[in-house]
């Protein structure tokens, strides 16, 4: 049923890991991508909640990440999620109440088949205007960086499920590369090490903890961080193991998987305008997304592409950021709003 009275207005940033919903002002709402279904196919759980049933429950449970790569993977399961998350953002409003425009973000990667599925999901919400956000446009505004300009802006977004690398200029992508070198597949990099040299089989969530304990793409770090310990399965006896393991061995491991971000940066540097390519090496290169977090990558990316590498301080909500600044003043960007 559509609401009567629609004056909210949503901003989304639907990531492969992590959901965000914002007002103009104000996080609502941050949690895990994931929703948990019973044998019934009835909603079980949803986000955070959800994410903690991953790989422990029984046959009675159907857990689901239904994003992948950035997009809707699994249109039914994200629609359930979405309108739930919704449902926990709203339950102190009216019923009357609705949404007078929803933003959210999705990569400029997309195919058109992929935006539509956004979309009809966010129709589902009933607003008055809905609108899709380019994930680096949100990411620029959410960092502050002014993209009106005629002044070339360089963004590496590294995602849960894909990096993109953007040269933005009047408000518009001039220059644009993506791979799926990213946070998931750092994960899936870290357990297959584990399980073909140390004979160890770890799930996905111990993966991604040791991806945010000591996770690296140098080997010298100054302060080194500590060993973690990582407990998992014996992959010959089936026996519970625990293995000690430091940032070196981890920046073996991903080390290979970065030069693939690096190639992508070099390409795009090597395909924009050189007027643009001045700009950008005197204001340097923009870096955010979860990927930012790990360690080493300023060092690294500065040492490769001989230009200033500045980290987002809070890389996690700078889309959310940006697009919950269109819904401030949408007349303004309504250039970048699809």
């Amino acid at each position: 049923m559509i609401p009567f009275f629609k004056n909210q207005s949503l901003a989304i940033d639907l990531g492969n890991n992590t959901t965000r919903m914002t007002d103009a002002d104000n996080i609502l709402y941050s949690q895990s991508s994931c929703i948990v279904f019973d044998s019934k196919k009835s909603v079980k759980a949803i986000g955070d909640e959800a994410y903690k049933m991953f790989e422990k429950s029984h046959r009675g449970f159907q857990p689901v990440k239904p994003l992948k790569g950035g997009v809707i993977a699994d249109y039914d399961s994200a629609t359930a999620m979405i309108q739930k998350m919704v449902s926990v953002v709203r339950a102190n409003k009216s019923r009357f109440s609705g949404f007078g425009q929803i933003v959210s973000g999705i990569p400029y990667s997309t195919t058109e088949v992929e935006r539509r599925a956004l979309r009809d999901a966010l129709d589902l919400l009933g607003p008055r205007k809905r609108y899709l956000l380019f994930e680096p446009i949100a990411a620029a505004l959410g960092m502050g960086i002014n993209i009106e300009q005629p002044e070339g802006k360089m963004i590496i977004d590294i995602g849960g499920g894909i990096t993109e690398i953007v040269i933005l200029s009047l408000s518009g992508i001039v220059a644009f590369q993506s791979t799926k070198a990213a946070g998931d597949a750092f994960d899936t990099l870290i357990q297959d090490y584990f399980r073909r040299q140390r004979g160890i089989i770890i799930g996905s969530q111990t993966a991604e903890r040791i991806k945010l304990k000591v996770g690296s793409v140098l080997y010298d770090l100054n302060p080194e961080p500590s060993p973690e310990v990582v407990s998992g399965k014996d992959i010959k006896t089936g026996i519970p193991v625990s293995y000690t393991i430091g940032h070196r061995e981890i920046a073996g491991v991903l080390s290979r998987a970065f030069e693939s971000i690096e190639r992508c940066a070099q390409n795009v540097l090597e395909t924009c305008p050189p007027e643009l390519a001045a700009d950008i090496y005197k204001n340097g290169i923009y870096v955010t997304g979860g990927g930012a977090l790990i360690q080493g990558v300023k060092a690294r990316l500065e040492s490769s592409l001989q230009v200033p590498i500045y980290i987002d301080p809070t890389p996690l909500e700078s889309v959310s950021r940006g697009a919950s600044l269109t819904l401030k003043n949408p007349q303004r960007y309504r250039s970048v709003l699809v």
